[in-house]
């Protein structure tokens, strides 16, 4: 088991490096978000362009990136969204045997789904190099890709979920009860 809960303590580390990331592109989103309104604005006051369709897909994306790429820390932190009416006055045990549970039966086959699903329209994004329609558009098969790797980090951390749970189980971790996280 301490084989595994060091795979898991390395896949966690890298889901909060990734976390943290995401977390500064929310700032960047924000920033390129204000320009796009003060220099659409700006810019008919002055007579110049200042904004473009690029500038507008860039906030775009960096949204798809923060929203695709933080939803591993999201589920490290256990901060996803659930209705928990039981679960949240279960013992810790009970909760790691739902998670677990959960985990391997919902989760990682669901993203396993996305992956299938998603393979055949990225590959072919990647193989006419997809743009945008729109006039000084940006390309569209990187951000695609995302979708992949996103779900790809995700089923990571689904593993170091189900390996934190199991020595949960096994009483070979005790679970911090701050932020219901599993951590190590």
């Amino acid at each position: 088991m301490e084989k595994l809960l060091k795979i898991a303590r390395i896949i966690d580390a890298c889901t909060e490096r990734v976390g943290k990331f995401t977390s500064w592109l929310v700032v960047v989103m924000v920033v390129l978000g204000v320009w796009n309104v003060a220099g659409r604005y700006l810019g008919r006051l002055i007579g110049i362009n200042l904004t473009s369709n690029a500038y507008i897909e860039a906030q775009w994306y960096i949204f798809d990136l923060i929203f695709l790429l933080s939803a591993g820390y999201t589920l490290k932190r256990n901060e996803h969204v659930r209705v928990d009416v039981f679960y949240s006055n279960w013992p810790r045990k009970r909760k790691a045997l739902a998670d677990l549970l959960g985990t391997g039966l919902f989760l990682i086959p669901f993203c396993i789904m996305v992956i299938f699903f998603s393979w055949d329209t990225v590959v072919a994004s990647w193989q006419i190099w997809e743009t945008s329609p729109d006039p000084d558009g940006l390309p569209r098969y990187p951000i695609k890709t995302i979708i992949i790797v996103s779900f790809v980090l995700l089923i990571f951390q689904g593993i170091s979920q189900i390996i934190k749970n199991l020595a949960i189980l096994q009483g070979k971790l005790e679970p911090q009860e701050k932020n219901h996280d599993t951590g190590l």
